[in-house]
């Protein structure tokens, strides 16, 4: 199982959605993170950015070795790891690269989530293509459901998550009616998570305004059904 998560806009919460959906698998079996945005080391609270990582191997084109992809992982939790993304480069990896390595990791038993961010690269766009389900991530802001509904990844987009933020007028009625696409769950916006995420202790204190959410939206779309998790 492969699934990625991006935004239309930065600051939606994409990343830290991917690490909690990531920690959430892991607590029944083995998992993995795909970091291509960058920002999944200091969400997890890891010491130090990994390098290298898969912007090298999408560098390297379509022809790369998919092995040294193993290479590449970093552990997270004795049951969770992560491909980071490495150090950004001047140079765009092409396309191809983009759908071979989404076809590379959608070979590996492990369940696998994604963080690909604004999709905002021609590598990008193609592995999101390829590669399986895709979820938006979006606050309730007209700016970013006009975005979304503009973007070429919409067509490969099978749901929505809806960060909640006191204030906003729309909600997940208004996101399914614009996007199209079901809202699988609502996470409301909390001083914990940010707290977490700031203390770099997400994955020793997940909190469960934020893991029981994603765990019903895993379950709900059939991509994850195991109650160990829960």
């Amino acid at each position: 199982m492969l699934v990625s998560f991006w935004s239309p806009k930065g600051g939606s919460g994409t990343s830290v959605v991917t690490a909690a959906a990531g920690l959430v698998l892991a607590r029944a079996a083995a998992a993995r993170i795909v970091d291509l945005a960058g920002d999944q080391p200091a969400v997890l609270g890891l010491a130090h950015e990994p390098d290298p990582g898969l912007l090298g191997w999408l560098r390297m084109g379509p022809q790369a070795p998919t092995d040294a992809l193993d290479h590449l992982e970093v552990d997270v939790t004795a049951r969770l790891s992560l491909l980071p993304s490495g150090e950004p480069s001047d140079a765009q990896p092409l396309p191809e690269a983009g759908a071979a390595l989404a076809a590379a990791l959608d070979t590996d038993p492990r369940p696998t989530v994604c963080d690909l961010g604004r999709v905002d690269t021609p590598a990008l766009r193609a592995f999101a293509e390829v590669a399986g389900p895709s979820v938006v991530v979006v606050r309730g802001c007209y700016l970013a459901l006009r975005r979304a509904v503009q973007h070429a990844a919409m067509a490969e987009t099978e749901g929505a998550i809806l960060i909640d933020e006191h204030g906003r007028s729309l909600g997940a009625h208004d996101v399914e009616d614009v996007l199209g696409v079901p809202v699988l769950t609502t996470i409301t916006a909390r001083t914990s998570t940010a707290r977490a995420v700031d203390a770099g202790v997400l994955v020793s204190r997940l909190p469960d305004s934020l893991g029981r959410p994603l765990h019903h939206a895993l379950r709900r779309s059939g991509w994850f059904d195991d109650e160990r998790a829960a």
